[in-house]
């Protein structure tokens, strides 16, 4: 009787092709979903690190302009405080007045040097922070999507 049963199953007349026909469709038809779903979230990464990247981009140049704008601005405080310091010198009556106010050009020219160099480190650093934003943000949001499946 074991033996009629086995024989029973892999016989040709218990194969239906409508059943294989059914099946093949199903199996095509969820790969097909699956596919067009893993289209759409390819397509969705692929636009958000574009607009990543243009907004890195923007940040970066606008960045740049800034401390262009700061080092244009350092550059004309020691060109006029250098030309008011010869200025000076021009009326110097005594070699003791001529190191005091040489003394006195370079405290404040070192003074300035050091608040220039913060300025410059800060606006730097807002700059780097500003640039990095999009892209920790989208890290951020890949990371959460993976978390949710």
């Amino acid at each position: 009787m074991a033996t009629k049963k086995t024989d029973d199953v892999f016989s040709l007349a218990s194969f239906d092709p409508a059943k294989v026909t059914e099946t093949f469709r199903d199996f095509a038809e969820k790969g097909a979903a699956q596919s067009k779903e893993a289209y759409s979230k390819m397509k969705t990464a692929a636009e958000d690190a574009t607009k990543t990247v243009e907004a890195t981009i923007e940040s970066a140049q606008s960045g740049t302009v800034e401390l262009g704008l700061k080092a244009i601005d350092a550059l004309r405080t020691n060109a006029e405080n250098s030309l008011s310091h010869m200025e000076a010198l021009l009326g110097v009556k005594s070699v003791s007045e001529l190191f005091e106010l040489q003394t006195a050009f370079i405290r404040k020219q070192a003074e300035l040097a050091m608040e220039q160099a913060k300025s410059m480190q800060e606006a730097t650093r807002k700059i780097a922070e500003t640039v990095t934003k999009p892209g920790k943000d989208a890290a951020e949001k890949a990371i959460s999507g993976f978390k949710k499946n």
